[in-house]
């Protein structure tokens, strides 16, 4: 076994010295080579505690349970935006802070809890990745599309708005095109991993499609107080498309895989760490979930160009000038001086200049903004209203049907929903916004008029 083989299996950075002595014992005391090498190495990494004696494997054993071999660093300190944020999402930004090459932290007003780092964390770090502190939805982002169409048409013609809606795109976990569409993304080189390679097929069958959960794709208005030359708009109304959503069941697979290769390379000292284990950038693990998740970074960008390009032609419209931005994705950036990967897992980039959408709820509005270029959110912004309750509790407060009848009332057509997403389970945008002012500039408003969704099987007949 060599050291890329090693490294597969598990072997972390700091042992493989340790490791290629026991492969050669292996071979010498024991004869053991090829499959029979290989899982006596797995076999012993399922419990290395209890091979500080054996002749083959005790040095590497020890190497792997000394807690005293690896320098757990003081935490750093974090600054957050916002009031109403849970206590477990702070102490899941804590321990994330004292990771080993943690550089800079921040924490949105629309944190709530996630896996490893909470929804709406920022971080900041040196040479490492952190495929949790991505999440498992890669590039899920948001798209705005302004179209050629008259407002009064949102009233007059809703059935077509609708029909355009309900047969542009997919919804749900493992949702697909029977006739899959195409795009120039899947002309890239889907072999830079295994895992890319192998869900090729999958991802094709799915381009153009929208996941669970909080993923939407909804039509409303666009005010704009003022022209923006950016989005070559003069001051006035719109109608607008908006998407949110990401890379789909492909993007999940990466995620899982390089995680969990992550977790398998921690120092036994360091297991407390868990969904936040990290790759090494200049490991070939890390380099292999860089080259994935800036695929699945295009992926996501083309799949909502695939929605809006389908539902803009099933309406007749064109699209005349739009936004769009990640929000669960890493990037290398220069900070203080210094080049790092920054982690932003529900959070908006928000350099200064840049454009992006912060959504609210189905029945508030999203706001398209410009970016202040604040250091020390590490130029990030919220990524949405953010939720005050587990999709648990809300399906036990709220009743759809009720909640979607008042928001007919109330000029906002729900087509397909779940209770888990109706509005009282969000924090108020409109207070988040005011809570992130020294870190976006509003540019425009987007209030939405017809919301499709996945849905719970609470779906309510027209």
């Amino acid at each position: 076994m060599n050291k890329r083989q090693l490294e597969k299996i598990g072997i972390p950075d700091y042992a493989l010295r340790e490791a290629i002595q026991a492969v050669q014992k292996a071979v010498s005391l024991r004869g053991l080579r090829g499959t029979p090498l290989k899982q006596a190495f797995k076999d012993f990494l399922e419990a290395p505690e209890d091979f500080t004696e054996d002749e083959v494997f005790g040095e590497l054993a020890l190497a792997l349970t000394d807690d005293t071999n690896h320098f757990v660093p003081d935490p750093i300190s974090y600054r957050t935006w916002g009031t109403e944020i849970d206590p477990a999402s702070h102490v899941q930004m804590q321990q994330a802070c004292g990771l080993p090459g943690a550089y800079g932290a921040a924490l949105m007003p629309d944190a709530h809890v996630g896996y490893g780092l909470p929804i709406g964390g920022v971080l900041a770090m040196e040479g490492k990745v952190v495929p949790y502190a991505v999440g498992v939805d890669i590039a899920c982002r948001m798209k705005l599309s302004i179209l050629d169409m008259p407002v009064a048409s949102l009233d007059k013609n809703s059935e077509h708005y609708r029909n355009s809606l309900e047969n542009g795109t997919r919804f749900g976990v493992g949702s697909k095109w029977d006739t899959p569409h195409d795009h120039d993304v899947l002309d890239r080189d889907w072999t830079v991993t295994r895992v890319t390679r192998e869900n090729k097929d999958k991802a094709r069958n799915q381009l153009g499609t929208s996941g669970s959960g909080n993923h939407f794709v909804e039509y409303g208005i666009v005010t704009l107080d003022v022209r923006d030359e950016e989005l070559n708009l003069d001051a006035g109304q719109y109608v607008a498309l908006l998407s949110h959503s990401g890379s789909r069941g492909t993007g999940a697979s990466v995620c899982n895989v390089y995680s969990s290769i992550a977790q398998r390379k921690l120092p036994q000292s360091m297991k407390e760490f868990g969904r936040l284990a990290w790759l090494e950038m200049d490991s070939a693990e890390g380099q292999e979930y860089w080259e994935a998740m800036n695929l699945m970074g295009e992926y996501a960008a083309a799949n909502h160009a695939v929605i809006h390009k389908n539902v803009a032609k099933l309406l007749g419209a064109r699209i005349i000038s739009g936004v769009e931005n990640h929000h669960n994705f890493a990037w290398k950036e220069t900070h203080g001086g210094k080049e790092v990967i920054v982690h932003r897992k529900g959070a908006t980039p928000a350099g200064a200049g840049v454009l992006g959408v912060i959504p609210g709820s189905m029945a508030s509005p999203a706001f398209i903004v410009r970016g202040k270029g604040n250091a020390e959110s590490l130029d990030s912004a919220s990524h949405g209203a953010g939720r005050r309750m587990s999709r648990t509790k809300a399906k036990s407060m709220y009743n759809f049907k009720a909640v979607r009848n008042d928001l007919l009332k109330k000029g906002v057509h729900i087509i397909s929903a779940g209770s888990d997403e109706v509005p009282g389970v969000y924090k108020d945008i409109e207070s988040v916004m005011q809570e992130q002012q020294d870190l976006v500039e509003t540019v425009g408003r987007f209030d939405p008029k017809i919301v499709k969704m996945c849905g719970d099987g609470s779906r309510a007949e027209d």
